[in-house]
Formats: structure tokens, C-alpha cells, sequence
């Protein structure tokens, strides 16, 4: 029987792409002179932005956002967290980074398809959902379906078996 996995994944290599054009602007841009503004990477939880004051983090984070965008990652996949105080008087903000399908986003994906009357099946394994039906049309309406749905993570359809 056919069938394909739905994941959410990240490209970590364009992440960390965007992350050294994004670190090399704050270097290079005039307003950013003496601020001390960084981005790097702080694994597992995501990204670490820094800077003397929080109006620096915020154009930071913008600045970041942008590279990212230009790299074709999409920004559902981040979620910027709340500055707080760091050593010194500075201001930082930690900016997770999301990977996978959640388990209500998973169980949201396989009400939508069964309210939806397509013939597939969906199950739920670890951060992905596999759907299997009996024929690709059905599979393929399943995708259309998916992209068309806003379920606030981003989506991508790997894994399609015939």
C-alpha cells in the first residue's frame, strides 16, 4: 500500500549558514558598533542572542529572522523567547528552535484527515505521521489538503512509498 510520512524537520546547515551571515552584519553594521551583539548556537535549546541593551536584541533577532528567510527556512520553526538580564548590565534572548510534530499537532493532523473522508489512514509514530491509503490520488489529495491547512508548524512530505 502506499504511503508517505508527514515531518516537520529543520536544515541545521542553513541554519548555521544564516547564523554566520547573521553574526557578520552585526559586526559590520554601524548601529550595532559597541553593543557587543551576538548570535550563536546553544544546543539543545536553540539560539542565544546577546547585546548591551534589549532595543539591540530585538534588532538582533530581526536581523537573524532576515538571514534566515533569505536561507529559506521557515520562520515557524523558531519561537523567540523573553529578554532577560544577563552579566553586566547586557540583555539576551534564547530563540528555540522546533523540530518535529508535537503530539497534539500529530493528533490535530489525524482528526483533520478522518473529519476530511479521505480514504487513508494515519498513525502517529514518535515526531512524524505516517498515512497509508490504497492508491496515490488519495495520498495526493492528502497532501494537497495538508498544505492547504494552517496548523502553525511547517510541514514537509518525505518518505512517499508506492
Amino acid at each position: 500500500m502506499p504511503s508517505f510520512d508527514v515531518v516537520s524537520k529543520v536544515q541545521w546547515n542553513e541554519i548555521d549558514n544564516a547564523l554566520g551571515q547573521a553574526q557578520k552584519e552585526l559586526a559590520q553594521r554601524f548601529d550595532f558598533q559597541g553593543t557587543d551583539a551576538r548570535v550563536e548556537k546553544q544546543l539543545p535549546e536553540g539560539l542565544l542572542v546577546t547585546a548591551s541593551t534589549e532595543d539591540r536584541v530585538r534588532a538582533a533577532i530581526k536581523v537573524l529572522e532576515d538571514k534566515l528567510v533569505k536561507r529559506k527556512v521557515s520562520l515557524k520553526h523558531i519561537e523567540v523567547g523573553d529578554p532577560s538580564s544577563g552579566p553586566k548590565g547586557s540583555s539576551k534572548v534564547l530563540v528555540k528552535v522546533k523540530e518535529g510534530i508535537e503530539t497534539e499537532k500529530a493528533r490535530e493532523i489525524v482528526k483533520l484527515l478522518k473529519e476530511s473522508k479521505l480514504k487513508v489512514q494515519a498513525a502517529i509514530q514518535e515526531q512524524q505521521v505516517r498515512v497509508t491509503g490504497k492508491n496515490k490520488d488519495d495520498l495526493q489529495a492528502t497532501i494537497k489538503l495538508l498544505r492547504g491547512q494552517d496548523l502553525g508548524i511547517e510541514l514537509q512530505f518525505v518518505n512517499f512509498r508506492d
